[in-house]
């Protein structure tokens, strides 16, 4: 971080205090959440988000290779002309949710 960015960053740090500006969705969101009755605060919704990111995060980092075979033996697949036609696509996806995991 540059100049006034990295004093800000410091003082965070120091004071454990960070002040958000957040969009009207956003705060629409939170809003939501403290309706459901599952948070008590803003920050519990905060804290879940950032909880969820970073799990999110953690599994992407460690299925990284997996998920990128995958995409390459799906690019393979469409090559060789393997892949669903697509008026056919829809109906298989329906099959697949439809499946029990």
């Amino acid at each position: 971080m540059q100049g006034t960015e990295s004093k800000y960053y410091d003082n965070i740090q120091r004071e454990g205090v960070m002040t958000i500006h957040i969009k009207p969705e956003q705060e629409h969101r939170i809003a939501e959440a403290l309706r459901s009755g599952a948070y008590q605060s803003p920050g519990e919704v905060i804290d879940r988000a950032l909880e969820v990111l970073h799990e999110r995060d953690e599994w992407l980092a460690a299925n990284r290779q997996a998920i990128d075979a995958k995409i390459r033996r799906g690019i393979e697949e469409l090559n060789r002309g393997e892949g669903i036609q697509e008026d056919e696509l829809d109906a298989h996806l329906e099959r697949l949710k439809s499946q029990p995991e």
